[in-house]
């Protein structure tokens, strides 16, 4: 008993030493959850839908669609929503002669993710399918951006008849080491990745947005349309899961298709910049295109991930020709580049 008493006189200062630390803490994290939800509301009173809504399989999905003819389907990438095809001037140019439809993919600007199911491509795939279905939309011209590739593709490979051709930008097809996710996952995790999520995860994510910029603009600069990109709504909790979990499947979601790209019946053209720091052309786009025979691969000079920001006018001529003709576009030569 007195050895107990002992014991427990020994480590009271210890615990009594620990306690401001503890609290210091506790407080850290109370006026981080604090600052978040107000980033959080005033993001989206800033930046109410401006498109519409479907209800499918229990997910709140938001599109906005403008212009009349042909269906042009574009499908954003990791990390971003709507808005993103917005600046890049994609959407305006292709309205003028497409009737254009622009989904928030689930989880992204206000399209809600369900937990209880797995959101890979296909899955993706499937419930766009759908949606499409409901818009009355058939053989769309598809475009996906970066991770949205990979839906673009699934949706080609599990509903060739609904799709007449493909537009890949900055793709990611093949597993290879990545040194972001594990620093991009943790917020996916369940428990912990909540509490990074409502706490320090939109902060420390808000403090790295320049360098990150840098990364997949780079080596070109910013352009000036895009600064005005709601850096909040990508940092908000819900889309820091998507963002994360997808963040944690795009290897293996690469290795799972990889397989099935010799499937594919559409007419597919691969956009992609030589200096891309994300996914490298060499890599991912001219080897799909060594894989698919009949498609086309443009490779731009010097341009960086963000391809759509940094060479409209070249990305939205690889649209046209793919669209015009329900075939890619007949290069030069197997492999073309266009200067921006």
């Amino acid at each position: 008993m007195n050895h107990k008493r002992q014991l427990a006189a020994r480590e009271s200062p210890k615990v009594a030493g620990r306690m401001p630390i503890l609290f210091a803490i506790a407080a850290a994290m109370t006026a981080a959850a604090i600052a978040v939800r107000y980033q959080t509301r005033k993001a989206e009173q800033a930046n109410p839908p401006q498109g519409r809504f479907l209800e499918i399989d229990g997910v709140r999905l938001h599109y906005v669609e403008r212009g009349e003819g042909p269906p042009l389907v574009l499908l954003h990438g990791n990390g971003t929503m709507i808005r993103d095809y917005e600046l890049s001037g994609i959407l305006d140019m292709a309205s003028q002669r497409y009737r254009v439809i622009v989904f928030d993919r689930p989880g992204y600007g206000h399209s809600s993710r369900p937990r209880r199911r797995i959101w890979h491509p296909v899955a993706q795939a499937h419930l766009l399918h759908k949606a499409l279905q409901q818009l009355g939309v058939e053989a769309a011209n598809v475009v996906g951006h970066s991770w949205g590739t990979l839906v673009a593709l699934s949706l080609a490979l599990e509903h060739p008849a609904d799709v007449n051709s493909l537009v890949l930008l900055s793709g990611y097809y093949f597993p290879t080491a990545r040194l972001d996710v594990p620093v991009l996952s943790p917020p996916a995790i369940p428990l912990v990745g909540d509490l990074m999520r409502y706490t320090i995860s939109p902060l420390l994510g808000r403090l790295a947005w320049p360098g990150l910029m840098r990364v997949v603009f780079g080596p070109p600069r910013t352009p000036e349309s895009f600064k005005s990109f709601p850096k909040w709504m990508s940092l908000r909790p819900s889309q820091l899961r998507a963002a994360a979990a997808e963040s944690a499947m795009m290897v293996p979601a690469a290795l799972s298709l990889r397989r099935h790209y010799r499937e594919l019946s559409v007419p597919v053209t691969i956009v992609a910049g030589t200096r891309d720091r994300v996914a490298s052309a060499e890599a991912h786009s001219a080897r799909l295109h060594r894989e698919l025979p009949g498609s086309t691969l443009q490779l731009i000079p010097g341009m960086g991930h963000m391809i759509h920001h940094l060479a409209p006018r070249e990305v939205m001529a690889a649209i046209d020709a793919a669209a015009a003709t329900g075939s890619p576009a007949t290069p030069l030569s197997r492999t073309s580049s266009v200067r921006a």
